[in-house]
């Protein structure tokens, strides 16, 4: 993958964040007070139907228990925990926990992606979670523990389902549509019967909370999230994890242009290291390193995981000699290099 193209895919990926950062605005100004579980559901389910209407593709084999892990942690209890921070915190607060989850990928990048955690990445870290606290944090942010423990927790399932959809890829033949529908039917599946036993839901919907709805299922769940899962299968987990921090830019902006909030120059040095934070982070990554050559994978396992699988929906083949980690022509060319020389016959006075 080219710079230029690496640059490309970054930018279209932080598209997502970018929409997801209108949350706290819409959470807010939007939505019925005091309703985590009923926004969470409505953002996930109606979009995960829609997509399955469109597609009509449903796992097999082990893709339904993967897709109900993927549908768990990048939906259903990411959204749960988003929202739920974001009514006990102040968007800034919230968003500056959730500044955790590179650390998190890092850490779960080398356990079972076998990344190298590099001195780099760790500094980006660091400049990332600085950036975002002098960007959001206001003299008069105060903190809740539960909004604090949602917004730690909404960040390790972020964390997790980035690593595991980097490392299980998208099954043979599914198109990214399904592959999106399947995690939000299952994020919102999950959160229905939660929703209709643990919370009341509202006595009226204004027509402002309709449009609210709408706008966090149909653009911050439907196509923010085919956005998001695209960018994931082509760069690597760290790198995409640090897309997120568009999302306090853009709540900071959002703020600014209609809450009536203020920007001044900490403000503006912390943008500045939040977007350095991710240029470091893609120049630490680089393009994604080949995957490993491994066996073909069984028919109920629904094809291999990561790049692999990627690169076999582009190609439309699969190399049967893949597995022996040579090159096919290896096995049956014959050797090469200079032919030997003839030895002389022997002179008349040589004997």
């Amino acid at each position: 993958m080219t710079d230029r193209r690496l640059v490309r895919i970054s930018l279209l990926t932080a598209l997502a964040p970018a929409v997801w950062g209108s949350t706290y605005l819409a959470t807010t100004e939007f939505l019925p007070p005091d309703r985590p579980l009923l926004a969470s559901t409505l953002r996930a389910l109606p979009a995960g139907l829609i997509l399955l209407l469109l597609t009509r593709v449903l796992p097999r084999g082990i893709w339904w228990v993967r897709a109900t892990v993927l549908g768990v942690l990048n939906i259903g209890a990411f959204f749960y925990f988003l929202f739920l921070a974001a009514y006990h915190l102040p968007g800034g607060v919230a968003a500056l926990v959730m500044t955790v989850q590179p650390m998190i990928v890092l850490l779960l990048g080398a356990l079972l992606l076998g990344a190298r955690i590099r001195l780099l990445h760790i500094g980006a870290c660091a400049l990332a979670a600085a950036g975002v606290a002098l960007l959001v944090l206001q003299p008069q942010a105060g903190l809740d523990g539960v909004g604090v423990l949602a917004g730690l927790l909404g960040a390790a399932c972020m964390a997790s389902g980035i690593v595991l959809t980097k490392r299980w890829g998208r099954p043979e033949g599914v198109s990214l549509l399904a592959f999106t529908g399947w995690q939000l039917t299952v994020g919102g599946l999950v959160l229905l019967p939660v929703t209709l036993l643990g919370e009341p839901l509202p006595e009226r919907l204004t027509w402002t909370n309709v449009g609210g709805f709408a706008y966090l299922g149909i653009i911050g769940a439907l196509l923010a999230y085919v956005v998001w899962f695209n960018g994931i299968a082509r760069l690597p987990a760290l790198a995409a994890s640090f897309l997120s921090f568009a999302s306090p830019l853009c709540a900071t902006v959002l703020g600014y242009l209609f809450m009536g909030q203020t920007l001044g120059p900490l403000q503006l040095l912390g943008a500045a290291g939040v977007v350095g934070a991710v240029v470091l982070a893609q120049r630490g990554e680089g393009a994604p390193p080949a995957a490993p050559r491994t066996p073909p994978a069984s028919a109920a396992e629904g094809g291999r995981h990561g790049d692999d699988e990627e690169h076999e929906h582009e190609h439309g083949r699969h190399d049967a000699v893949s597995g022996l980690g040579v090159h096919p022509s290896s096995l049956t060319a014959p050797p090469t290099g200079p032919a030997p020389r003839p030895v002389p016959p022997p002179g008349p006075g040589s004997a």
